[in-house]
């Protein structure tokens, strides 16, 4: 009779193992890529004498061969922009700084993403949900037959997994100010002195730029999916994004 209750809690666990990782693989097996800002940047139209821009950008992240400023320039120049090489002779500044390249939860990707720009960034790795062992009931059939259990949950949740990507990057475009134009900018910052004190250090300057900041996330979601993969199709969604606000 526990043999038979064995084999059964075995077969029951097989096909429920089976069932997952067929669902993901099948729900899963196409790449969907998705690019989002926290906030809408309005640039007012300009004549094509002004349509000059330096672009700056950086990668603070742990891949460094990320890298879209080729893809950045080339979707500009698609506009009818011309990417200049002297800051005085541009009329806008595009400045991006990616902050997070990898392999993570959602939910965790999307907290980082709606704390906008320049918020901080505590990302959690993607994990792989594992089967519980069954306990109690009628001894060592129960208890065999939830370590077959979730031996099978875990073999089958190592095989196919249900991976995402994301990039996280801030970007602030600026616009040369109007002939005359007097912009007023303040900078504030609090500068920790020791554990039981700190200094706070304001200061205003006349500029000539207007800014503009938003936070972008570039999102790859498939089964088993490789970053190799993943990443020509997130610099191009990336770079789009950028060039889409001109």
């Amino acid at each position: 009779m526990q043999y038979r209750k064995l084999l059964l809690v075995c077969s029951v666990s097989l096909i429920l193992g089976g069932c997952a990782a067929t669902h993901t693989m099948i729900s899963k097996r196409n790449l969907e890529v998705q690019t989002k800002m926290t906030d809408t940047i309005f640039l007012n139209p300009v004549e094509d004498s002004q349509k000059t821009i330096y672009v700056q950008l950086k990668n603070t992240s742990d891949k460094p061969n990320f890298n879209i400023e080729g893809k950045v320039r080339h979707a500009l120049e698609g506009k009818g922009y011309t990417v200049v090489g002297s800051l005085n002779k541009a009329h806008y500044l595009v400045q991006a700084n990616i902050l997070q390249i990898g392999k993570v939860d959602p939910s965790a990707a999307e907290k980082a993403f709606t704390g906008g720009y320049g918020s901080f960034i505590q990302m959690a790795g993607a994990g792989v949900a594992t089967g519980a062992l069954l306990s109690g009931g009628r001894g060592g059939s129960m208890l065999a037959g939830g370590l077959i259990g979730g031996l099978v949950d875990t073999i089958a949740n190592a095989t196919v997994k249900d991976v995402t990507y994301t990039v996280i990057t801030d970007l602030q475009i600026s616009e040369k100010a109007a002939q005359g134009a007097k912009i007023k900018q303040t900078d504030e910052s609090n500068l920790k002195q020791g554990r039981s004190s700190s200094s706070k250090q304001t200061s205003i300057s006349q500029v000539g730029w207007m800014k503009y900041q938003t936070r972008i996330m570039s999102m790859a979601n498939k089964a088993n999916l490789d970053f190799k993969d993943a990443q020509p199709i997130l610099e191009e969604g990336l770079a789009n994004s950028i060039a889409g606000i001109f």
